[in-house]
């Protein structure tokens, strides 16, 4: 599986924390949603039944006639009544106050008429106010915190607890506490499915289900867990697939989402139903030239790129082009240029890509971010063509802008600095193409929600320094990727096998067989589960472990690996002849080394992660951390 060019995925692989769907604490006070999942019922009637604030009360008089005058003389009320009618007043104050400056005001009043008991719900509405607005966390989490203290007494679980710990989620998540945020939701997570289990009504536990998984998912991405975000993500879709009628909006936009969520970790095979049925969805409700549809399709060519069928993808583009153009949107309409000219690129059709990009670099702002794309991209075709003086001047110039944007914009200045070191790698630059890593893993270690792509830089260095000669420099950089990626993508990922063959390459270059060994039987393991054994990486990982138990003396177990290798390139059948030839020729050295033989000549390979995939890998999520150099043409 290719990875999709910087211009197709910078918009994917990042969401706004709160962009798959609007958050509940975000909507519950909100009149103007008509969604049933934000839905304003929710909150008022929870602030009313809990008895928090007292319902206004009318209050009967008895007037007192003088029978002379027949004058009426008002009635007198006890201490007791006067606290009843403040409580009254006070609560219809805060209950019709909009903004959150009223509602403060209104509740600084309450506090000296009502105890922390009673204000825990209106406590819980105010944070859900300020959370809404998320320009306090800080102040939002104060009055999460006393609305749990105030309902969290009995140990029971209800729906405003699970409300507030999904509120104390949200807060933490903006604060960047991604450890306490992910506690409160998990428990906010615990108790919905406690009250679904005791027979708590599905109208009420949904929204604040749906809500708490959202904000699971974009806790997870931050913390690098993005297999486990996506997960909450299809939880997401599958609670508004049982709320929304069947081929609704609301849900050719979930789909959508989830579709976005798995090109942004590069997983296209699994994003592409999604959105096929996204598009099938707002076909059928808006029409074949609605705004919506053209954004499936501009995503539709972006999944049909990672999965390289680029005939595909420019049919998916121009139809969206054209929509675009109607609807007069200029700027998605560039956006979507670029992407044509990546995929005209990826289609050998160079001359068409560098006109495209002439006309679409004229309409952009001098110092935009977008113009650096346009430039690399620009860069990437003439690279293709050799003409590698231009490609440098056009990388350069894409160099200057963006250094420019460091401080703004750090992970889209991260992801360009990322592809530009890949074309000077094909210019085999190495030491530039390094230096631009570096630059680029400097900007990448300030931002905890970008740990995965830290890793693949740090693999992509590490593989580089190992291949210029710098064997202890690579080291570090490995280890360091293992950790991140196999945070972000499971110990089992291919990707992670990669790394770890790496390693035992870099030990057996500093003559340490046995740390060689220990990496490269972790790298077979994963490769065996990920890729299959009989795959030709795979198969390569085996040979490393064999050379390996060979360099340590280990003959019979370096034998029985090798032996491995050759039934494996049997299976390839005649398309593999060449390989079983040189794997048989490696077993007889072995078996004449274990006889007293001396030969040290048998290879060791280390393995890049390349940017293409086989079948047995295309169902999984691609990590971009190398490339196969000997594979770019």
């Amino acid at each position: 599986m290719r990875k999709a060019p910087i211009s197709f995925l910078s918009r994917f692989s990042r969401h706004n924390p709160k962009s798959f769907s609007p958050l509940l604490s975000r909507n519950y006070i909100s009149s103007s949603s008509s969604s049933p999942l934000v839905s304003l019922t929710h909150l008022k009637p929870c602030a009313k039944t809990h008895g928090l604030f007292f319902k206004r009360n009318q209050f009967r008089t008895n007037p007192f006639r003088n029978m002379d005058t027949l004058v009426e003389r008002p009635t007198q009320l006890s201490s007791r009544q006067r606290k009843v009618k403040q409580k009254s007043e006070l609560e219809e104050a805060f209950e019709s106050a909009n903004t959150a400056e009223e509602m403060l005001k209104a509740f600084k009043d309450m506090e000296s008429a009502f105890d922390e008991t009673e204000l825990g719900l209106a406590s819980l509405k105010l944070g859900l106010k300020l959370d809404q607005e998320g320009e306090d966390p800080e102040r939002t989490l104060s009055f999460a915190n006393r609305a749990l203290k105030a309902l969290d007494k009995d140990g029971k679980p209800s729906l405003s607890i699970a409300m507030t710990l999904q509120v104390m989620g949200s807060a933490n998540y903006s604060l960047k506490r991604f450890n306490d945020s992910l506690g409160y939701l998990n428990r906010a997570n615990r108790i919905l499915g406690r009250l679904e289990e005791e027979g708590f009504s599905s109208e009420g536990v949904m929204p604040v289900l749906h809500a708490v998984q959202l904000e699971l998912a974009n806790v997870k991405m931050a913390m690098g867990r993005r297999e486990e975000a996506l997960g909450n993500l299809r939880k997401c879709l599958e609670i508004k697939e049982v709320t929304f009628e069947k081929d609704s909006r609301e849900l050719g936009k979930a789909n959508r989402d989830l579709a976005e969520a798995y090109v942004a970790v590069l997983n296209f095979k699994e994003a592409l139903p999604y959105c096929m049925k996204a598009l099938e969805i707002h076909k059928k409700q808006l029409g074949q030239n609605s705004v919506e549809v053209a954004h499936d399709r501009r995503l539709l060519g972006v999944i049909y790129t990672g999965l390289e069928e680029h005939e595909k993808a420019l049919e998916q583009n121009e139809l969206s082009q054209k929509v675009l153009k109607n609807w007069g949107l200029s700027s998605d309409l560039l956006r979507a240029k670029i992407d044509a000219a990546n995929m005209q690129i990826a289609l050998g059709k160079y001359d068409s890509a560098i006109d495209t990009l002439n006309g679409v670099v004229q309409q952009m702002d001098k110092d935009s971010e977008t113009r650096a794309m346009v430039f690399i991209s620009v860069a990437k075709a003439l690279c293709h063509q050799e003409k590698f003086a231009d490609t440098k001047r056009c990388l350069e110039i894409a160099c200057v802008i963006l250094g420019k944007k460091e401080t703004t914009s750090p992970v889209e200045v991260a992801e360009a600095y990322s592809e530009i070191s890949m074309q000077y790698e094909t210019m085999n630059e190495f030491e530039t193409a390094i230096s631009l890593l570096k630059r680029t893993l400097a900007l990448l270690e300030k931002l905890p929600q970008e740990q995965h792509s830290e890793g693949s830089v740090s693999a992509r260095i590490g593989w580089l320094l190992l291949l210029t000669g710098k064997v202890p420099q690579a080291i570090p950089y490995l280890e360091s990727a293992v950790e991140r990626l196999k945070e972000s993508f499971g110990p089992k990922h291919f990707g992670v096998g990669y790394i770890y063959n790496n390693l035992g390459a870099a030990y057996l270059e500093l003559d340490r067989p046995q740390s060689a060994a220990q990496m490269f039987a972790v790298a077979k393991d994963i490769m065996d589960v990920s890729l299959g054994p009989h795959h030709a990486d795979s198969i390569e990982a085996c040979q490393n472990l064999s050379k390996a138990y060979g360099g340590m003396g280990s003959y019979a177990l370096a034998i029985e690996f090798q032996q491995q290798v050759i039934d494996a390139w049997e299976s390839h059948g005649s398309s593999a002849d060449d390989e079983l030839r040189e794997a048989h020729r490696l077993l007889e050295q072995l078996k004449k080394k274990a006889h007293g033989a001396s030969s040290n000549d048998l290879p060791v390979r280390a393995l890049p992660l390349p940017h293409t995939s086989v079948s047995s890998r295309s169902s999984q999520p691609d990590v971009p951390v190398v490339r196969k150099l000997s594979s770019i043409n």
